[in-house]
């Protein structure tokens, strides 16, 4: 349970600090450290002359490589800690900048307050740091369902997911964590040079998040203000989503608020037409990013808790 201590300690800590902007000028942080290994891996192994197969082949070792790295170093760093609380505490450290606790809920608050306050162009370009989809084409409802969506995902690749691998395996389970979520965000999508590529990348990470998704959902089903609604949709709706795993927290936030998420939206020019989550509710407003930030608060504490209840009581 040492583990789960440490998670907790960087839980706090990236609560109360977050990633400081002088410390990310002058050092990076270390998920653009990995997203340059793997830039560097997909520049020398991806050829677009290979065959599919291939490409496939090259794509899973590449992601085999990168994570069995990225767990290696996890394991020589923490075997080289002593033992006892100073252990949890220096885990704890080493960890903090892979739990995003902060920086989620700052870049989501700062799509909500110019929303409030009628400033559509600020929350558009707010917005346009947190989604992939053209911010031009967003109405207020538009943007405060990616925002929204944004949020609930987030929620468990970010926070949720390394923390549980963390609190399971110390170092090498949140290293490794991240190293499968860097994989699939940068490899992993569809497009023609990863389609092959990243499809190894693609499938880990649905594995690494199946869950911790279902742990979110859960967790915002039991905070959110419409529980029962909450728990109604995320288990008729979960399923329809694109994603095996974003569908659960993302519909556990939508009928916990009341509001229908997903649906038709625009990427890079081209229309994709998503099924609704929470189909027949209404669309989100400003106010309800709020509702839905006091929902993810309640929940981070609730992990922290339970967290803090496995490592001291």
């Amino acid at each position: 349970m040492d583990f789960a201590g440490a998670m907790v300690v960087a839980m706090a800590v990236d609560a109360l600090l977050g990633w400081p902007a002088w410390l990310f000028a002058r050092i990076g942080h270390p998920v653009t450290w990995l997203g340059g290994l793997i830039a560097a891996v997909d520049s020398a192994w991806n050829r677009a002359s290979d065959p599919p197969a291939s490409r496939r082949a090259a794509g899973a070792a590449a992601a085999v490589a990168v994570i069995a790295l990225s767990v290696a170093l996890g394991w020589a760093l923490q075997s080289l800690l002593p033992s006892g609380w100073i252990q949890i505490v220096l885990i704890g450290i080493l960890a903090w900048p892979l739990v995003a606790l902060r920086s989620l809920h700052d870049h989501v608050a700062a799509v909500a307050m110019p929303l409030l306050a009628g400033d559509v162009a600020a929350a558009r370009d707010a917005v346009s740091r947190i989604v992939g989809r053209d911010p031009a084409s967003l109405d207020e409802a538009g943007i405060a369902r990616a925002a929204i969506e944004s949020l609930a995902e987030n929620a468990s690749d970010g926070i949720v997911a390394p923390v549980f691998w963390g609190a399971l395996f110390g170092l090498p389970g949140i290293l490794g964590y991240k190293a499968i979520n860097t994989l699939d965000s940068m490899i992993g999508h569809r497009s023609e040079r990863h389609e092959a590529f990243g499809w190894a990348a693609a499938r880990i990470d649905d594995v690494g998040n199946f869950i911790p998704a279902r742990l979110t959902g859960f967790l915002f089903v039991v905070l959110a203000p419409r529980r029962s609604d909450a728990l109604a949709c995320m288990t008729r709706d979960a399923r329809r989503h694109r994603s095996p795993n974003a569908g659960w927290p993302e519909a556990a936030m939508a009928g916990g608020l009341g509001v229908r998420l997903s649906g038709p939206r625009i990427y890079h020019g081209s229309a994709t037409d998503e099924p609704w989550l929470n189909e027949g509710a209404r669309d989100p407003r400003a106010a309800d990013i709020t509702e839905a930030l006091t929902v993810y608060r309640r929940a981070m504490l609730l992990v922290a808790g339970v967290l803090a209840i496995l490592a001291f009581a």
